[in-house]
């Protein structure tokens, strides 16, 4: 892949997680190449796993760290991150629990490059947190509990 097709690729990637993970998809993201309505509106990992492809649970795993803080004052803003160690690993979802829509963002990891992501997620109330790691036909996930003091989605 070319620098300026991994750039094109990485950053309208980037542009959906972000309009995910705020809450406000942009009125044409439904229309958007790798735009995945159900997925976006899946309310628990289970569902959201389906919805990306998954025929069956998502098995916990040690090579995925979810990177999380245990108390958020803030829940407009929380810095989340995970990092895949499964080799191949084609996508990384992050998800949580109680809010309204369980995916906040959702990553295509190409081929090549380290399965490291990061962004600032809203959440409503303190809930468990996901991330969820698409390797070949498998999911894996890693979780933790996130405490937020200060709600971010409407509260």
């Amino acid at each position: 892949m070319e620098r300026r097709e991994f750039l094109a690729s990485s950053s309208s990637a980037t542009a959906l997680a972000l309009a995910a993970a705020s809450g406000l998809a942009p009125a044409h993201a439904e229309n958007a190449p790798g735009w995945n309505k159900v997925a976006f509106e899946s309310k628990s990992l289970a569902d959201v796993a389906k919805a990306l492809g998954a025929t069956s649970a998502p098995l916990e795993s040690k090579e995925l760290v979810l990177q999380a803080p245990e108390i958020a004052e803030n829940g407009n803003v929380v810095r989340v991150g995970a990092q895949s160690n499964l080799a191949n690993t084609a996508q990384i979802a992050l998800v949580v629990e109680k809010n309204p829509s369980a995916l906040a963002a959702l990553f295509d990891i190409p081929a090549g490059t380290d399965a490291s992501v990061s962004t600032n997620l809203k959440m409503g109330q303190s809930s468990n947190v996901y991330a969820l790691a698409k390797v070949g036909d498998k999911f894996f996930y890693a979780v933790k509990e996130v405490k937020v003091t200060l709600g971010g989605c409407g509260g």
